[in-house]
């Protein structure tokens, strides 16, 4: 048995567990009953299992809790009224679900590093994520749609149209 303290969603833990290499993903939904990050696939090639670790997207199903001792871990109960949350719920993306914590997990550490991404960084960034449902234009639509949120609620003028296919490559 192994102790391992950290923080969740600004909360101090300090959980036992039988190996200091147990995943994070069995020991958020198993030990702390935090059931919306996802077991997917157990590999990191999907995507559903996507927490954060000190502001970074990672796969919790193979990072071992041991990994994140003394540190912040997000998860997606913890992103509270995020703008990647209200315009996921605006564009109505969810078809089954399954993915979606995930999915608003990684688009969420896309939006803290970029804060006008392009198609091509919103693809790249997402690529890692899957969804069975094949919601990825919906995705990608949200996302912009998140980027519009948050410049709102920042007081910064939104982008126009001109503006945002020029910043992709094209002509207005």
């Amino acid at each position: 048995m192994a102790d391992v303290k950290f923080t969740v969603n600004g909360k101090s833990q300090t959980v036992t567990v039988p190996s200091p290499q147990m995943p994070l993903l069995w020991v958020l939904r198993d030990t702390l009953g935090m059931t919306g990050t996802k077991f997917g696939c157990g590999q990191a090639l999907c995507g559903a299992c996507t927490v954060h670790v000190n502001g970074q997207a990672i796969r919790s199903c193979i990072t071992p809790v041991s990994g994140v001792a003394g540190k912040n871990v997000t998860t997606i109960e913890g992103l509270t009224n995020h703008p990647v949350q209200q315009a996921w719920i605006e564009l109505d993306v969810p078809q089954c679900g399954y993915c979606q914590s995930g999915q608003i997990m990684q688009a969420a550490s896309l939006l803290a590093k970029n804060q006008r991404p392009t198609d091509a960084d919103i693809d790249e960034v997402m690529k890692g994520n899957i969804c069975r449902c094949g919601t990825y234009q919906d995705i990608r639509a949200a996302i912009h749609r998140a980027v519009a949120l948050k410049r709102a609620a920042n007081g910064t003028k939104p982008a126009t149209q001109a503006t945002v296919v020029a910043s992709q490559g094209g002509v207005a």
